[in-house]
């Protein structure tokens, strides 16, 4: 049986030694016990018991999901557990070495570096205490400081104690937007009564017009929907990632970890797709995590009617959270669709050692001119060279 926590929305304030596991002394000194060591989550069944205990495992947590981003590039984690001398585990923290850009594009941020995830949102340590948590950033930290020129990078979902590590540099990161569920679909309320009424407006368009919403049961339906990912990610002048990494997705999550749902009409003699979206679902929180659309579809509103969907099933499986996911700075129309769903953003922070350089923010309208001009190439290149090129930028992410 694995270990067991206290619940509660503000996450783990610790626990009771004795009520936890039953085998420490409530005057004995943990800190000598505890040692951090690499585990293998694929072989050892410890690595996934503590996180499906834990009220704050995410799916980035995961032996699957890793698995899967290790297939992506052929790139072995390094898995970092915090342990007792009776091997039972206080903590986790799973880590990817990346090789950085070539050439030094993209500064240090971009570079050579240690990941807690590397091409994920977030993920971070996992613990039951500070303690714990300081432990594996100290050994994460130690292990980056012995590899010449490699940095650490961590990505929490909120933000870390100030005094954990002091070698830690903190960095404000992008905005992101999760929505705190009710307990039943009936009490869902997006914002205000205005709001959420345009919210409806917009499903009932959806629905008016033809459109229903399915759940992808096939591998097929999934390249189906690949190809309206690549056009999506085209128009925003994002590198797409490679299928290889949604098929490994599709193999390691299903069946009750990933839902890919459809929007689709029926158009004479055949179902047309016009949109879909990736959700991964575990623990309390469900992330939106893909969409691909058709341009051309999108005054049917399909996205609404995914969406929609996709939060009152949400509800109704008692899951807590839904997260919407992060919006790069000056993407005003994903925040505004964004902020219909969820209200206020929350911002993220990120951690690095050794400390990045400081920016002046001298070279910021350089920095949007040159992203202005590349997106305006970047959308009318063929779809196969974007795959390709985003193939490329991602072996080194």
């Amino acid at each position: 049986m694995g270990p067991t926590f206290p619940r509660s929305h503000e996450g783990v304030r610790g626990l009771e030694t004795q009520e936890a596991t039953g085998r420490f002394d409530a005057d004995r000194q943990e800190t000598n016990l505890l040692r951090v060591v690499e585990i293998d989550p694929q072989t050892d069944a410890r690595w996934d018991s503590f996180v499906s205990a834990h009220p704050d495992g995410l799916i980035y947590h995961t032996a699957a999901y890793l698995h899967a981003l290790s297939e992506e590039y052929a790139n072995k984690p390094v898995c970092l557990a915090c342990e007792d001398f009776a091997g039972q585990i206080h903590g986790i923290l799973p880590l990817f070495h990346t090789k950085g850009l070539p050439l030094g594009l993209g500064g240090r941020l971009l570079g050579c570096r240690l990941s807690s995830l590397p091409r994920t949102p977030v993920a971070g340590p996992l613990s039951i205490d500070a303690e714990t948590t300081s432990a594996l950033l100290r050994a994460a930290i130690d292990k980056a400081g012995r590899e010449q020129g490699t940095a650490l990078q961590i990505k929490p979902p909120q933000s870390l104690d100030c005094g954990l590590v002091d070698a830690l540099v903190s960095q404000p990161w992008r905005k992101t937007y999760v929505l705190e569920l009710p307990g039943r679909p009936e009490q869902l309320h997006f914002g205000n009564s205005r709001n959420h009424a345009r919210i409806k407006q917009r499903v009932s368009k959806a629905l008016k017009a033809g459109v229903k919403v399915r759940q992808a049961e096939t591998e097929e339906e999934l390249r189906a929907w690949y190809g309206m990912y690549l056009e999506a990610m085209r128009w925003h002048a994002v590198p797409p990632r490679p299928y290889r990494f949604f098929r490994g997705l599709w193999e390691c999550l299903q069946p009750k970890r990933i839902r890919l749902l459809l929007a689709y009409m029926v158009v004479p003699e055949e179902k047309r797709l016009l949109a879909g979206s990736i959700f991964l679902m575990f623990g309390r929180t469900v992330f939106y995590a893909f969409n691909g659309r058709r341009l051309e579809d999108l005054s049917m509103q399909p996205n609404y009617a995914i969406i929609w969907h996709a939060i009152h099933d949400a509800c109704k499986e008692g899951f807590q959270f839904f997260d919407l996911g992060e919006v790069p700075a000056g993407n005003s129309g994903l925040a505004e669709f964004k902020g219909k769903w969820a209200g206020s953003p929350a911002r993220l922070v990120r951690y690095y050692y050794p400390a990045p350089p400081e920016s002046n923010g001298s070279g910021h309208d350089r920095e949007s001119m040159m992203h202005r001009c590349l997106t305006s190439v970047w959308r009318y290149l063929p779809m196969n060279l974007t795959m390709l090129l985003g193939d490329w930028v991602y072996r080194f992410l």
